[in-house]
């Protein structure tokens, strides 16, 4: 699947969970869910490994767990980046994370595409 498409579903499903998470998540409109899934795309993909590689050891001990933390710091990142995205909170911003992954999960099945 085209990665415009996977930012469309990305933003879709960020307003879904903000919808979901009223009112300790808020998303402005649908074009800072745009931003958001565009900033959200390059936090994982330049600033994720890197958090992963450095705490790899507390990862192992947690048996995986701590990718959890890992996730919703890069959701609090993305809220003091992106003007008009807000969290009340680290575990806000985790159960955004699980949510949204979710919601993700199951709008790229719904459109044919696979979760790869």
């Amino acid at each position: 699947m085209g990665f415009l498409v996977r930012i469309l579903i990305s933003a879709l499903a960020a307003m879904l969970t903000t919808y979901l998470l009223k009112p300790a998540v808020k998303i402005d409109s649908f074009v800072t869910a745009l931003i958001l899934a565009l900033v959200l795309a390059l936090l994982n993909a330049l600033v994720k490994p890197l958090l992963v590689l450095l705490t790899f050891p507390v990862t192992l001990v947690t048996l995986g767990l701590f990718l959890f933390v890992i996730n919703a710091i890069i959701i609090l990142l993305a809220a003091k980046i992106v003007p008009g995205f807000k969290v009340d909170g680290f575990w806000w911003a985790m159960l955004f994370s699980i949510v949204m992954t979710i919601i993700n999960s199951l709008l790229i099945n719904l459109a044919g595409g696979s979760n790869d």
